[in-house]
C-alpha cells in the first residue's frame, strides 16, 4: 500500500505552486507560475473580479453591455462577466451587442457563434449593422474605395455603431475584451503618429465618461496569452465557443506592423504563441502536447507556415497536458 502511494505522488518540482496537490499543468505568462488547470481558471477569474472591483467599474442595478464578436476575447470576456455577476453578485443586468459590419465569410459566419452564445450564456443578444445604420455594408466600402484604408472607415464606423447600439438597449457601462496586448499596441500606434491626446487617454480602464455611455476594460491587465490558454484549456470541462478566422480584410491594417513589432520585441515564440497562430490559422491543437517523451526523449514540435522555428524547450506560457 505504501509503496503504491508512493509511486503515484507528485513530484514537488510538477506540484500546482498554488494548491500543492494537482499536478501542474502549464507555466502562467504572466506569474511565471507552475499551476494546475483549476488554479489557473480560479485566478485568472479572481484577477478580474479584483480589477472591477479596485476601480469601481459598476454598480448594482447598471445594465451593462458586452462587445461580442465571436472571437475569443469577447467570448470569453461574456462568459467570465456572467459568472463573475453570478457568483459575486453584482446586481448587473448584462446583454451582447453584436455589430455586423457586412463582411460576406467574415463576420455571417461569426456571428453565428455570438447567436449559441446567447443561447449558451442566457444573455439576450442586440445586432446592430452597418447597412442599417449607414446605408453601406463593407464589403460595398471595399469595393468602391478599394483595401487601401478600408480598416480606418471600419474602425470609425464600428465605434459608432457601438455608441449606437448600446443606446437602444438603454445600458448604462459598455465593456470591451481590449486586453493587457491590445493596449501595448495603441499605445506604440500613438506614439508612432505623434497623437498626443489619444496618448493620454488610451490606458485609461474607463473612457467616454463625458458622454452617455462609458467603455470600460475589464482585461486591461490580462495578457493575451492567458485568454488564449483559457478557453482551449477550459474545453476539458466546459466547451466555450468562439470564432477565431481573421478578418480578410485586416492583413493591411497598420495595427498589424505594431502587433508584429511587439512580438518581434518579445524575441522569443511560446507555445501559447503557437497555439494564437493555430486558432488564427483553423489549427486549434497546434502547438499542443509535450515536447519531451516519456522516456525525456526530445521530440519535434510543427513549423508553421510563417517560419516559425522549431522549439526545443519549454518557454513561457507552455502547457502540458
Amino acid at each position: 500500500m505504501e509503496e503504491s502511494e508512493a509511486t503515484t505522488k507528485i513530484p514537488r518540482s510538477r506540484q500546482c505552486c498554488i494548491c500543492k496537490d494537482r499536478r501542474a499543468a502549464l507555466k502562467r505568462p504572466k506569474t511565471l507560475e507552475q499551476i494546475c488547470r483549476e488554479c489557473f481558471y480560479a485566478a485568472f477569474e479572481e484577477e478580474i473580479h479584483k480589477v472591477i472591483v479596485d476601480n469601481q467599474l459598476f454598480k448594482p442595478g447598471e445594465r451593462v453591455a458586452v462587445g461580442a464578436s465571436g472571437g475569443k476575447d469577447s467570448t470569453v470576456l461574456a462568459y467570465v462577466m456572467s459568472e463573475l455577476n453570478r457568483r459575486h453578485q453584482y446586481g448587473l443586468e448584462l446583454f451582447l451587442l453584436s455589430v455586423d459590419e457586412g463582411i460576406t465569410g467574415y463576420r455571417d459566419d461569426s456571428l453565428e457563434t455570438v447567436k449559441r452564445n446567447e443561447i449558451q450564456y442566457g444573455l439576450p443578444l442586440k445586432i446592430v449593422s452597418y447597412k442599417d445604420l449607414y446605408g453601406w455594408s463593407m464589403d460595398e466600402i471595399v469595393k468602391a474605395i478599394g483595401l487601401k484604408n478600408n480598416c480606418t472607415f471600419c474602425g470609425v464606423f464600428r465605434r459608432q455603431a457601438l455608441d449606437r447600439g448600446a443606446a437602444l438597449l438603454e445600458v448604462d457601462k459598455l465593456v470591451t475584451g481590449h486586453n493587457a496586448d491590445d493596449i501595448a499596441e495603441t499605445v506604440l500606434l500613438n506614439i508612432l503618429r505623434g497623437d498626443i491626446a489619444r496618448l493620454g487617454r488610451c490606458t485609461s480602464i474607463t473612457t467616454g465618461e463625458d458622454g452617455k455611455i462609458p467603455r470600460c476594460k475589464p482585461f486591461k491587465y490580462t495578457y493575451e496569452k492567458e485568454i488564449v490558454i483559457y478557453p482551449y484549456t477550459y474545453a476539458y470541462f466546459k466547451k466555450l465557443d468562439y470564432f477565431s478566422t481573421e478578418c480578410i480584410y485586416s492583413p493591411n491594417a497598420y495595427r498589424g506592423f505594431a502587433r508584429e513589432f511587439i512580438k518581434d520585441l518579445e524575441r522569443k515564440w511560446c507555445k501559447a504563441c503557437v497555439l494564437l497562430e493555430g486558432l488564427n490559422r483553423g489549427l486549434p491543437k497546434l502547438g499542443i502536447g509535450r515536447t519531451r517523451g516519456r522516456n525525456g526523449q526530445q521530440r519535434d514540435v510543427p513549423q508553421t507556415n510563417g517560419g516559425m522555428k522549431n522549439m526545443e524547450s519549454k518557454q513561457r506560457g507552455t502547457l502540458d497536458f
